[in-house]
C-alpha cells in the first residue's frame, strides 16, 4: 500500500487516498521515515559483492560456486540468501550440456478422427472405454 501511495500522492494527495485505504495518514508517514531495516542494509552490500563475483568469473557462476567464493573472500553469507539476491538481481549461472526439447507436432499432419466426439460421459458401466496409447 506504501508504494501505491507513493506513485499516487502527487495526482491525489495522501490523505485522500488513506481515506479510501484502511490506513491511517500517520502510519503512511511514519513508515516513510523509518529507517531501513538491517536485512535490507545488508542485501545492498552483499548485492555489490555477488554482482562483482558474478562478472569477474565471465557470469558463469550459480548460487553455489558464488556462494563459496564469497566465503573464500571472507564475505560471510548463507548460500540461500545467495539464491534470493541473485534472483532479485536476474543474475544465473551457465547451464551444462544441451537444453532439453520436446517433441513438436507437425501441424500439417492428418489427426486420428475423434470416434467418441469428445464425450468422455457414460451412463453405464462398458459403454465407453478410453485409453492413452502414448
Amino acid at each position: 500500500m506504501i508504494a501505491y501511495i507513493d506513485e499516487n500522492k502527487a495526482t491525489f494527495g495522501v490523505e485522500p487516498i488513506c481515506r479510501l485505504l484502511p490506513i491511517a495518514p500517520s502510519t503512511y508517514y511514519e513508515v516513510r521515515s523509518r529507517p531501513p531495516c538491517a536485512r535490507r542494509l545488508r542485501d545492498t552490500e552483499l548485492k555489490a559483492h555477488i554482482s562483482r563475483v558474478h562478472a569477474a568469473n565471465f557470469g558463469v557462476y550459480g548460487a553455489r560456486k558464488l556462494w563459496r567464493q564469497l566465503n573464500r573472500e571472507g564475505v560471510v553469507v548463507a548460500r540461500c540468501t545467495v539464491q534470493r539476491l541473485m534472483r532479485e538481481l536476474g543474475l544465473r549461472g551457465a547451464v551444462r550440456g544441451k537444453t532439453r526439447r520436446t517433441t513438436t507436432c507437425d501441424e500439417t499432419a492428418a489427426r486420428p478422427s475423434d470416434l467418441v466426439q469428445r464425450d468422455f460421459s457414460a451412463t453405464r458401466p462398458n459403454q465407453l472405454w478410453v485409453a492413452d496409447l502414448t
